[in-house]
């Protein structure tokens, strides 16, 4: 959060402007509703003669704990996603390199795990993706606890990454003449699936920062 709109925040306190008068203000100015609703709630509403701070967030094991499972669920589901799809490609447009039995029960046991682990993993990843929002939307710090900001940003670099790669298979295939229906259905996906999670977080991020 910027530092000057908690301090103008706490100077207008001090003088002993409301709350709606601050907010009103603010919002004049343009701040994202975000960072008002965090910059209010980083005083508590007591009677005091200034105002009063409350405990900025802190890297606990709790909260690490529930990150990593929310976001380790996310890749998972996403990759055996982008892997189930893949494999529905290649059934509706099929290559004359894969015709053995042995080869077709592979890609069967690849794609009953995949859809166990999205069967598992996604319904998990909705419950708790839910349950952080609310918590967040309930007390904007939470918004900048250190492990949901750390694994906000890699997952940034990692979507980021994936839709270069992406890209530049794209554009090797292109050079090579290979512009057929399975690989760009595939990079469809990829770009789809990618670039879906980096929008969102890239946003998210946004949410938690002044312009």
């Amino acid at each position: 959060m910027d530092s000057r709109l908690l301090i103008f925040t706490r100077q207008a306190l001090t003088a002993g402007v409301s709350r709606s008068e601050i907010v009103s203000a603010l919002r004049r100015a343009e701040w994202p509703e975000p960072e008002i609703n965090a910059a209010l709630h980083a005083y508590a509403e007591i009677e005091f003669p200034v105002p009063v701070p409350r405990p900025r967030p802190y890297l606990s094991a709790r909260g690490a704990f529930i990150y990593l499972v929310l976001f380790s669920l996310l890749y998972m589901v996403a990759y055996n996603l982008g892997a189930l799809i893949f494999h529905l490609i290649d059934y509706a447009f099929p290559s004359h390199l894969r015709s053995t039995g042995q080869t077709n029960a592979a890609v069967l046991s690849d794609v009953r795990w995949n859809i166990a682990v999205i069967a598992v993993a996604l319904p998990l990843f909705i419950l708790m993706f839910l349950r952080v929002t609310r918590a967040i939307a309930a007390d904007p710090t939470k918004r900048e606890s250190r492990p949901r900001v750390w694994l906000t940003y890699l997952t940034l670099f990692i979507t980021a990454l994936w839709i270069v790669g992406d890209i530049m298979a794209l554009v090797y295939n292109a050079l090579g003449g290979d512009f057929g229906t399975r690989f760009l259905l595939k990079v469809i996906t990829v770009a789809v699936i990618a670039g879906g999670i980096f929008s969102y977080f890239l946003y998210d991020t946004r949410q938690g920062q002044s312009p």
